[in-house]
């Protein structure tokens, strides 16, 4: 397995993103999306970022890329079809040993980006190493359809019970039985369907009194 799999805390970090055709866009949302501040160098850019920019969300550096642009930045994204330019972005970023991604050139990367589900807290993340990046487009759309928007509701629901019974100073391993019951019920589908009724029953069921579906989630 050549790598190794992470996911970035980038809020509040400084990423560049050279680029501003549709590639580049793409990136930028994602990159704003997690939190980032996003700096984009590059001579003409689409209409989204140029909106982006002029609502203060990107800072827009209107002109080609300079070595220095990548001074105090996390990371570096290449989105340019300049080859060359794309091999000096990532010569520079190597010599600061600074996170590179060049789109659709993984040779020229030390970080590739995978296809991604994203369902509020839950990201399931494909990758086929650079190899075959339309069969992780594939998988994706599969697991979109398997994973819908009822996960979102089911993960905010998770994370209140946990903390509930931590502050009720349950131990940590005293839960794992708990969540397993409500992992394994019907649950998901419940939220999907609406049933509140049935999740206030199953809940009552496996936590007792002052657990009930509304009131926790209100405190989202």
């Amino acid at each position: 397995m050549r790598y190794y799999p992470v996911n970035l805390d980038i809020l509040n970090r400084k990423c560049l993103v050279v680029g501003g055709g549709s590639v580049g866009t793409r990136k930028v949302l994602t990159l704003l999306s997690c939190g980032a501040k996003v700096t984009l160098v590059s001579p003409d850019i689409s209409e989204k970022l140029l909106e982006l920019a002029g609502n203060g969300l990107v800072a827009w550096k209107k002109r080609s890329y300079l070595s220095s642009d990548l001074n105090t930045m996390f990371l570096v994204i290449g989105a340019s079809d300049d080859e060359e330019l794309n091999r000096q972005i990532s010569a520079d970023a190597e010599k600061l040993n600074m996170p590179c991604n060049i789109a659709d050139r993984p040779e020229a990367c030390n970080f590739i980006l995978p296809s991604i589900v994203n369902r509020g807290d839950l990201m399931i993340s494909i990758s086929t190493s650079g190899k075959s990046p339309a069969f992780a487009k594939k998988l994706r759309k599969e697991l979109e359809k398997q994973f819908g928007v009822e996960y979102i509701e089911f993960l905010r629901l998770m994370g209140v019970i946990r903390e509930k019974l931590l502050s009720e100073k349950h131990e940590p391993e005293a839960h794992k039985h708990i969540f397993e019951r409500l992992i394994n019920s019907d649950l998901v589908e419940m939220i999907k369907t609406d049933r509140k009724e049935d999740i206030n029953s199953l809940l009552f069921d496996i936590l007792g009194q002052g657990y009930e579906f509304e009131d926790l989630m209100g405190k989202v």
